[in-house]
């Protein structure tokens, strides 16, 4: 399948994407087991990362050289790329410098919000934003907007600590598993337990004395039910005992026995069994 050419791959040249905003070093291109002219090519390489250092997004700079973000972060995964990342980070580093220039440039100039009038254009307007002149007041001048406050990292500030955050633990992880020391497993679950407990003393520490003592002994009375095997569909008084039981087939009610075949004719009927109690009489009773 060949990929359609995309006019969004004509780039500015480099010296005007980052004009005032720092230079890309020089890196070298990932290498490719199969050269193909719609693939990660050395010049489509180029133009993505010039297109990173412009917007600072790498799904629009994936998208002004007609590749997928799937992709790009496939190519910075392969052996040989560590140059190619570094570009990366720098891109991303001018990138967020002229997004600050221009949410510098709405705060000073404001934008052109339409006006408009029973659903017609009628013209536009001008807004300001004083908000977002603030904060980048505080961002590029903390030392005099900060209102006091505890100076903070601006934008690059903080991805830069996240950056390091990250290359700090991995040599960190590295060096124990070089030391054969560092289970990463148990040592995630060792973790939760002591968070776990933390958070049980905690909310001890805040329960009545009648309710930790209640707390204690519903802990006790479930230890003992789990050493005992309890289970609920066995105990008549647990609501599933009763709702299995009553979604039970209804057992079907016993036929009466058929009865005895008549005897002969001329077999004499067996008589009657006698009456008990007093007897009553009838008027067809001939001694009435």
């Amino acid at each position: 399948m060949t990929r359609r050419t995309d006019n969004r791959e004509t780039r500015l040249p480099l010296d005007e994407i980052v004009a005032g905003g720092g230079e890309l070093p020089a890196f070298t291109p990932v290498p490719r087991k199969c050269r193909r002219h719609d693939g990660w090519t050395e010049t489509r390489q180029r133009r993505f990362i010039e297109a990173l250092a412009d917007t600072g997004s790498v799904d629009a700079a994936c998208r002004a050289v007609n590749m997928s973000t799937v992709g790009a972060y496939h190519l910075r995964r392969q052996p040989g790329a560590e140059s190619f990342r570094k570009a990366w980070e720098a891109a991303l580093d001018l990138g967020v410098r002229r997004i600050e220039d221009v949410a510098m440039q709405r705060a000073l100039h404001g934008v052109e919000v339409p006006v408009y009038s029973y659903g017609k254009l009628v013209g536009t307007r001008r807004s300001y934003n004083d908000r977002l002149l603030m904060f980048m007041l505080r961002n590029r001048a903390p030392g005099r907007f900060a209102e006091g406050k505890a100076k903070g990292l601006n934008a690059i500030g903080k991805m830069e600590l996240e950056r390091l955050k990250k290359q700090w633990r991995a040599e960190w992880e590295e060096e124990k598993r070089r030391e054969g020391t560092y289970e990463h497993e148990d040592e995630v679950l060792a973790s939760i337990d002591r968070k776990l407990g933390q958070m049980r003393e905690r909310r001890l520490f805040h329960m009545s004395p009648r309710t930790r003592a209640l707390l204690e002994a519903y802990e006790a009375a479930h230890r003992e039910d789990e050493a005992n095997g309890y289970n609920p569909y066995e105990d008549p008084e647990h609501p599933a005992y009763i709702e299995r039981n009553a979604q039970a087939p209804t057992p079907l009610p016993e036929l009466p026995a058929p009865a005895e075949e008549a005897g002969d004719e001329n077999s004499e009927a067996e008589p009657p069994p006698p009456e008990t109690g007093p007897r009553i009489r009838t008027l067809k009773d001939g001694e009435w």
